[in-house]
């Protein structure tokens, strides 16, 4: 893969070879994984109740990594109880600035920890370790961070009217941004005063239990922040508890309409955060190498697992010969392998039931006539992998261009004006973010006026700060999170 390097003899070109990184694996030794984990559950590890367990594996070897104790709805009974017990007793009156105090404390322990965090992200969720180490664990101990700084000025938020916290928090979170997902929604929901149970994704339970060590650590008061792990009964008795007056839900579309469902007329606060169907659309005066490694950046480096991803291209017409063939110039440069190893760009898919979807819409667009092209790629024999993809030729009716695919495959499509490529991009039942790349300032401003997305990025893409509020429209969800909007869902905000 790559360029090419001559091996000489004596001046003589001997040989010509592909040239390779030598492997940089990071070490697991940073890591002390448990043989088996609890509940924590009132500021401690607890045993579960429902006597039930279930294996969690490094998906890039299909090797078990630990046995991990699964919540029955006793257990989380338990665990919103003593959600309860903790806010009426402590938290709810505790003063902001004490408040965060524990905030700061957790943001720096995930500093201080941040490589051992990375190397178990890697580990148990299959992403390369530059992406774990780089991005999520900044932008966790940032969260936490900033949260931690609005804590004593919620008065200053909201003018006028006097914030008061909610109680308990149900938050549920999804596989792909484990620790991220975590500080994404138990920051806001600690700084505004209210107490949480905190649901993991059965496939990625490990740094939120690695988390709840933090939380010991930091002194937060018991009960305070509780994990419950397991699959979906777990988060099932999670949401329909009655003790649960705030559910914060990070997923799938088809749970999200599941989850509302069942908490219609009960006076529970709702945010969803549902899939997406990301457009990223190129114009021809964009700057073309930039947009590539955009490109990349926001359906490759992470293998799609973000509900972001700009898994849909919409290339202007004139443009659209240069930009394939260096879109897939770089797809031949893309290292797939050891999530561990600095050099991978591509790790493994998270399960392998995620695994065979990708294959089925992938294979669907073959069957829809799409015309697919993938680098020479060799992947390694066990865990579950998949080479990076694209489709050309795809038209608005492909499955590939509807439906939410969640790995490394991106569908391209053409536009030739800004009115065709906006239909186009607006033409899906999500709206979570899009891109967009040109050099116009106006034609951005444009764009960004009429497109349905929650999150549009200019020149860039997969671009995150905890300032920012984030969220969709249509089957995307609503609520933000992030910034200043992601106080108010957790608040109560009584008119002075």
């Amino acid at each position: 893969m790559g360029d090419e390097i001559e091996r000489r003899d004596k001046g003589a070109v001997t040989a010509t070879v592909p040239w390779e990184y030598a492997a940089a694996p990071e070490s697991k030794e940073i890591v002390r994984i448990q043989d088996r984990y609890g509940l924590f559950i009132e500021g401690r590890f607890v045993d579960p109740l429902s006597g039930r367990t279930f294996e969690t594996i490094n998906p890039a070897t299909e090797e078990t990594l630990s046995v991990v104790s699964e919540a029955g709805p006793e257990d989380v009974d338990l665990a919103v109880r003593a959600a309860e017990k903790a806010w009426e007793s402590s938290w709810r009156d505790l003063p902001g600035r004490e408040r965060a105090k524990y905030l700061y404390r957790i943001a720096r322990s995930l500093q201080e920890r941040s490589r051992e965090f990375a190397v178990l992200e890697s580990l148990n969720g299959g992403k390369p370790i530059k992406e774990s180490r780089d991005v999520d664990l900044p932008l966790a101990a940032a969260h936490f961070f900033y949260y931690a700084g609005w804590a004593d000025k919620l008065a200053y938020a909201f003018p006028n009217r006097e914030p008061r916290p909610l109680g308990v928090a149900g938050q549920v979170i999804p596989w792909n941004f484990p620790i991220l997902m975590a500080a994404w929604k138990l920051a806001p929901a600690l700084a505004t005063g209210n107490t949480a149970v905190l649901k993991p994704a059965e496939t990625t339970p490990l740094t939120a239990l690695l988390l709840a060590e933090v939380i010991q650590e930091a002194d937060l008061p018991p009960g305070v922040v509780n994990i419950v792990t397991g699959a979906g009964e777990t988060g099932a008795a999670l949401v329909n508890h009655p003790g649960v007056a705030k559910v914060a839900f990070t997923g799938s579309t088809e749970v999200g309409k599941i989850i509302r469902r069942a908490i219609a007329g009960t006076g529970k606060r709702l945010t969803l955060e549902l899939g997406g169907k990301a457009a990223n659309i190129v114009f021809e005066d964009a700057p073309i190498d930039q947009a590539i490694e955009g490109i990349v950046n926001g359906i490759y480096f992470n293998q799609g697992h973000v509900c972001c991803a700009g898994s849909r291209l919409l290339v202007q017409e004139s443009v659209f010969e240069p930009v394939l063939d260096k879109l897939k110039e770089r797809l031949g440069t893309l290292r797939v392998g050891d999530p561990l190893d600095k050099n991978t760009d591509v790790g493994a898919i998270n399960s392998a039931a995620q695994l065979s979807r990708i294959k089925e819409l992938v294979e669907s667009g073959i069957q829809e006539g799409a015309e697919i092209y993938q680098p020479e790629c060799h992947l390694p024999e066990r865990g579950f992998w998949f080479c990076p993809t694209l489709f050309t030729g795809v038209s608005q009716s492909h499955r590939i261009a509807r439906e939410e695919i969640f790995g490394p495959v991106l569908s391209i499509l053409t536009f030739r004006t800004p009115e065709e490529a906006l239909e186009k991009a607006n033409n899906t039942p999500y709206g979570l973010s899009a891109g967009v790349w040109t050099e116009k300032g106006s034609r951005i401003l444009w764009m960004t006026q009429r497109l349905r997305a929650g999150v549009i990025w200019a020149n860039t893409f997969n671009r995150f700060d905890p300032s920012s509020p984030f969220g969709g429209y249509k089957e995307s969800g609503f609520g933000r999170e992030g910034g200043l909007h992601g106080l108010e869902p957790y608040l109560d905000l009584v008119p002075r």
